[in-house]
């Protein structure tokens, strides 16, 4: 697979890179970024923490904003931002924000006209690492994070993916999309009216019937605009109980969600993933 780099910037001794690609899978050109540590050489491979953001993001957003890179480098451990959803003139879209461009809530669709483009599970899952691991130093030791659409993401992917992923966190995740405005919109969409299928998309229904468990860290703003209407940690916490999940879930006073909140705690996040991927 061709890629094509865009951009590079040295970052306490490691290297911050766009690159761009044709998709297979998507059908259409994509940009992601990677930041590989210093330890990241032709001699030695690292592990990978995949970032998924949240609605209107980009790959930029995390990269620009959440300040991770140097904990990063101190852990040896490299960070791999995708972008939201396919991008193009003619991949489909919708007037709101949460739907559409910006807004693929890495699932696969199967309605039309969503289903063309949108199979943003199999690019995360598949995709995305076979081309990271093929290109990088680094090795297929893999965990994965993400906020808001992005938590919903992290956490649904690594719950039905196990095997692949040593650990998962989430800040401020969608924790109950098919009971909230914003998971049921993109869900009727791109999965159609029937709700037998959103639930292994919906990462409470997934806790709550957990047989196999990943370990899990979610931390959330008690300040938080979309805390009542839209997240529902509650809902998270409650299935985590039923099953015996091993969640750490932290709720903080005062805290919004926006990437203020993300830069107060990552450092602890990347900590804890740095801990299962080293293990």
């Amino acid at each position: 697979m061709i890629i094509e780099n865009v951009s590079s910037n040295k970052v306490f001794d490691g290297w911050h890179k766009q690159y761009t690609h044709q998709s297979a899978v998507l059908n259409c050109n994509m940009r992601f970024a990677i930041y590989l540590p210093p330890q990241a050489t032709n001699n030695q491979k690292v592990p990978v923490l995949y970032w998924l953001s949240g609605l209107t993001c980009t790959d930029e957003n995390f990269m620009q904003k959440a300040g991770a890179q140097r904990i990063a480098a101190e852990l040896g451990v490299a960070i791999v931002a995708p972008d939201t959803s396919p991008r193009g003139e003619d991949v489909a879209d919708d007037e709101g924000y949460d739907l559409g461009k910006g807004a693929g809530f890495y699932v696969n669709a199967t309605e039309a006209p969503w289903s063309r483009h949108y199979q943003m599970y199999d690019y995360i899952v598949k995709e995305l690492p076979e081309l990271i691991e093929s290109t990088f130093p680094v090795n297929e030791q893999r965990s994965i994070a993400g906020h808001s659409m992005g938590g919903h993401g992290a956490l649904t992917i690594a719950m039905l993916n196990p095997d692949r992923y040593q650990s998962m966190s989430a800040f401020s995740p969608i924790s109950n999309p098919m009971n909230c405005p914003w998971g049921q919109k993109a869900f009727t969409a791109y999965l159609g009216k029937d709700k037998a299928f959103w639930r292994i998309h919906d990462a409470s229904e997934l806790m709550r019937q957990a047989k196999r468990f990943v370990p899990a860290k979610v931390d959330q703003g008690e300040s938080d605009d979309f805390l009542t209407e839209q997240l529902k940690p509650e809902m998270l916490e409650a299935a985590a109980k039923a099953s015996g999940y091993p969640l750490e879930i932290n709720l903080h006073q005062g805290y919004d969600h926006s990437y203020y909140f993300i830069s107060s705690f990552i450092e602890a996040h990347l900590r804890f993933h740095a801990t299962h991927l080293n293990k």
